[in-house]
Formats: structure tokens, sequence, C-alpha cells
């Protein structure tokens, strides 16, 4: 397995992951806006955003993570925050996501945050089990979101 930045002839094959990402948290964006952020992920330096692909054995594209940056007064620096994380179900439980997780710590280390961080729902257990796996911890905080 191999953990590389996305180019834009992984599109393709990342469009069906996005959209299984999307659906399991019951959302449905336009294709062309799931566009939009592959290849603005993908033409962007990774201080300013990443978008990475696992690749199974066969080089097929298996999974994603999908990188952004905010500012942080509580960290007093710009963190990375791990927006997106998915693997193609018939992949899973062979360390793609543990790959994609170190692989975007790495770089986010490399750019400079002191921390890397990702929400995930309070019922996706077989998520919390990766994310524990690898270290991750969690905190009580609950997250708004305002409509625009």
């Amino acid at each position: 397995m191999e953990v590389r930045p996305a180019a834009e002839s992984d599109i393709p094959a990342l469009m069906p992951l996005v959209r299984g990402y999307c659906e399991f948290y019951k959302c449905d964006p336009p294709d062309s806006g799931i566009d939009e952020m592959a290849r603005a992920l993908i033409a962007s330096e990774d201080g300013q955003g990443m978008l990475l692909v696992a690749e199974g054995d066969g080089g097929e594209v298996i999974g994603f993570a999908a990188v952004g940056w905010k500012w942080s007064s509580l960290r007093g620096a710009r963190i990375a925050v791990l927006e997106d994380l998915f693997v193609a179900p018939e992949a899973r439980g062979k360390g793609a996501a543990d790959a994609l997780i170190e692989a975007c710590a790495s770089r986010a280390r490399a750019n400079g945050a002191p921390v890397m961080t990702w929400l995930t729902a309070p019922d996706n257990k077989r998520a919390q089990t990766v994310y524990d796996r690898v270290g991750g911890k969690s905190d009580a905080f609950l997250e708004y979101e305002l409509e625009l």
C-alpha cells in the first residue's frame, strides 16, 4: 500500500469514494463542488491544504484524506484539520486509514502544525477504533453549524 498526494488523474477514482463518504454522513453535495474541492486541494501546497490517496496493491485508489488549515487561538498556531477520511468498504481493515492518518500527520508536522484535529460522528465506532489505535484523543466539545 502506498499513500501519496492526489493527482488530477485520480479524480475519476476519487469521485465514488468522496460520494461514499458523503452518503455515510447523509449529505449530497453536487459533483461539481466535489470536483472543484479535489482540484483546489491537488493544486495547493501542503501548507494550504492536502488531498492524499491510498493505493492498493494493484495501484488502484482505495481511500483518501483531505486536510485543511485554521488558526487556533488555544494553540497560538495554525493547526491542521483532517476534514475527510474514507477507505472503500472492500479495502477496510488492511491499514489504509492508519497510513492515511500518519501521512497527513507527517506532512502537517513538516509544515509546522503542533496538532492535527478531526471530528467524527458519535456513532461511528469503526472510525473511533482507528483513531484510538493511532493515538488520537477525543474531547467533549459540541460542534455547531450555521447555514449561510
